[in-house]
């Protein structure tokens, strides 16, 4: 069998989670089309007859360290090209960015074997501009494979998993057949909270807000958890609450439906938010929040 991890690389926003959720085949990383949705590294383990990939989905790559939470990103982003076997390189459509000049770098240093995925090849009406695309990319660095995707839609996803699974060594599993991920369940509900929050709030979604899991209890009928929606200024909890309570309401009632599913038991969500100034640009804060991967 071939076992090993999988770097799941690129700009911010460009649909890593939502290709590892797809690959996966089930919902491990929360989505939106907001930037910094993914803050954590995050493990999405995919057990197949021909072996073990171990997906790692990580925040995207920018330049960007005015504030500790971003330097904390980028830290998380590029210490995960550390030991591990594979990257695949996601990249948004026929077109290179400021920033991916900075990736090619990273990558270069890094001597790992590359496989360069396209998303959104679904938008691209000729299919031509994909081949002269891949020419061109073919002279600005040595990929293994490239392979045209759309992650939301499951296009040559099994082409990339195949390529993928080519490249990784052998051995034997590394964790358990049944397991999906590392994370532990009160880590994916605090992640679901947010998902919600960011949608729901849209333009309005202060970026310094971030969800605790204050107590989690599982009793035989039930699991109960309480948990606190921090953000970094007055004005911002009030656009979290909304206008009665409302925001509040329908954040927690998407939330509890979804951790409902996850956890496969009816759930009581009881959610708070709480100002802790400056949070975000505090790097003892962070840690005390949980941003230490």
């Amino acid at each position: 069998m071939n076992c090993g991890y999988v770097a799941l690389i690129g700009r911010p926003n460009v649909g890593k989670s939502t290709l590892m959720n797809h690959l996966l085949k089930q919902k491990i990383s929360i989505t939106s089309r907001k930037p910094q949705t993914t803050r954590h590294r995050i493990l999405g383990i995919n057990t197949t007859e021909a072996g073990q990939a171990i997906y790692m989905d990580t925040p995207g790559m920018h330049d960007s360290e005015k504030r500790a939470l971003n330097r904390y990103l980028n830290r998380t982003a590029d210490t995960t090209l550390l030991g591990v076997d594979v990257v695949v390189w996601l990249i948004d459509g026929l077109s290179w960015h400021e920033y991916d000049e900075v990736i090619f770098k990273k990558l270069e240093q890094a001597g790992l074997p590359v496989i360069l995925a396209v998303n959104k090849v679904d938008k691209v009406k000729d299919k031509d501009t994909i081949l002269a695309f891949f020419a061109e990319a073919r002279h600005r660095f040595p990929f293994e494979q490239m392979v045209p995707i759309s992650a939301l839609k499951g296009t040559n996803l099994e082409q990339l998993e195949n390529a993928v699974m080519q490249l990784l060594p052998e051995g034997g599993l590394i964790y358990p057949e049944d397991q999906i991920t590392d994370r532990p369940e009160r880590f994916l509900c605090a992640e679901i909270v947010r998902e919600k929050l960011t949608r729901r709030l849209g333009d309005e979604l202060p970026y310094a807000l971030t969800v605790e899991i204050e107590r989690y209890e599982e009793q035989p009928e039930i699991t109960k958890i309480y948990a606190i929606i921090w953000v970094e200024r007055s004005t911002q909890k009030n656009i979290v609450i909304g206008k009665a309570g409302e925001m509040l309401k329908k954040v927690g009632t998407d939330a509890r439906h979804d951790i409902e599913k996850l956890i496969g038991q009816k759930v009581y969500l009881q959610l708070w938010v709480k100002v802790k100034k400056g949070w975000s640009d505090n790097e003892r804060a962070l840690q005390n929040l949980g941003f230490n991967d």
